[in-house]
């Protein structure tokens, strides 16, 4: 690969807040092979360069070099304010009764959006780097998300309940701008198919499917491994 070619993948990278460690994970190779692929010194397999590509969420043109000089890729702004509108989403649709949902389950639907929608499509919903963390998988940006919504934006209020912790919309008048209507369509699917059940039963699920037991802690999942999943272990109680 070119070396301009390289820099831009290492710039992405960046951007996206994976270290080199982080990708090699993901591929299923060392770090230093990876740096070495990273700086155009060892070239990759056509696998690879297609797990790079989803990984990164960018063109596959843009990996193997054949590009017009211009990588494809979605701003990471742009991908963290979609994940913020499916996280609020989530909530107006997922919360129960009293208009609350535990920030463990919270997590968990946005996960299951991001995935099924990827299973569907190929391509995920947010385009957010998950990882395998206890209460996992989420991305690093959950929490940071949460508060920015909560302190910055007024948006949602937090009410801790022993070791929960309640999210709610402070208004259910939201504009979900970035979502489209098969988006808000399939996270409405969702939360209705998981009305009702206990954070405990969708954490079970969510770590009982492949993409939680393949990776190992702090790994990033990367989202093709869903398309390996039996159906019933993609929807769980949600009607398709």
């Amino acid at each position: 690969m070119q070396s301009k070619q390289t820099n831009r993948i290492a710039y992405v990278r960046q951007m996206r807040g994976f270290t080199q460690n982080d990708v090699a994970q993901a591929l299923g190779i060392s770090r230093p092979t990876y740096s070495q692929i990273e700086s155009g010194i060892k070239d990759m397999t056509i696998g690879q360069a297609k797990s790079l590509a989803r990984i990164l969420n960018i063109g596959f043109n843009d990996i193997t070099g054949e590009s017009d000089g211009f990588l494809v890729f979605n701003d990471a702004g742009s991908n963290e304010r979609k994940y913020r509108q499916m996280i609020l989403c989530s909530i107006k649709y997922g919360a129960d009764s009293d208009g609350k949902i535990t920030k463990t389950k919270l997590a968990k639907l946005v996960y299951l959006a991001d995935f099924i929608w990827y299973y569907f499509n190929l391509s995920p919903m947010s385009g957010m780097a998950y990882k395998k963390m206890q209460q996992g998988p989420v991305p690093v940006d959950y929490f940071l998300a949460l508060d920015e919504l909560e302190e910055n934006d007024k948006l949602i209020t937090r009410e801790i309940k022993g070791s929960s912790h309640l999210l709610s919309l402070v208004e259910s008048d939201i504009s979900f701008s970035l979502l489209t209507d098969d988006e808000i369509g399939l996270i409405t699917n969702i939360c209705e198919g998981w009305k009702g059940k206990t954070t405990k039963e969708i954490v079970e699920f969510t770590h009982s499917q492949l993409p939680w037991l393949i990776c190992r802690d702090n790994e990033i999942i990367p989202y093709v491994l869903i398309t390996q999943e039996e159906p019933e272990r993609v929807y769980g109680p949600i009607k398709i």
